[in-house]
């Protein structure tokens, strides 16, 4: 009885799994299974990341009540959530998820492509070094401004090297620590 059969696996077993090297669902790749799983998962902390920077906002606007968010917060929020003060309760919730569900998106897309491209590039070249992490760095960084409102060339070129950058710099640093 050393092993649990999978009927009796609670939700702790399933992510522990996951961590481990086995996905939570299998889809016949590998490929695939590690940009699903990294897909859920970045997109999971996306969603946190959404609402905790919406209920700063909201607090921080709620303790200056009497002049007005301050005009950082208030310009930021506007960039954010667009219509998250709606009129009712049930347009700022819409307003709400909308916000979270796009963050979501974003955090999954750059996860899944950055993970797709490391996996096929070290199966392509043999290897996993800072070459595969700069290029699918780049590429994700291209992904991500692409999918941003403002996807001018500037924004998409720095994005680019931004994504390069602190990619390979992790690989790098990945062998020292």
């Amino acid at each position: 009885m050393g092993s649990r059969s999978l009927e009796n696996r609670s939700v702790v077993d399933e992510i522990k799994c996951s961590q481990g090297g086995t996905f939570l669902y299998d889809f016949g790749h590998p490929l695939l299974n590690r940009v699903a799983d990294s897909f859920i998962k970045a997109a999971g902390i996306g969603a946190l990341q959404s609402v905790s920077r919406e209920a700063y906002f909201t607090v921080a606007g709620s303790l200056d009540s009497d002049n007005g968010p301050p005009p950082e917060l208030s310009s930021a929020r506007k960039r954010h959530v667009p219509g998250l003060k709606g009129e009712t309760n049930k347009e700022s919730l819409e307003a709400m998820v909308k916000s979270v569900g796009q963050e979501s998106i974003q955090w999954g897309l750059a996860a899944g492509v950055y993970s797709g491209l490391t996996y096929g590039l070290k199966e392509a070249r043999g290897a996993h070094d800072w070459k595969n992490s700069a290029i699918a760095g780049a590429v994700t960084g291209v992904a991500v401004a692409l999918a941003s409102d403002d996807s001018s060339h500037e924004r998409i070129v720095q994005s680019a090297i931004t994504g390069a950058a602190v990619s390979a710099a992790a690989n790098i640093f990945a062998g020292i620590f």
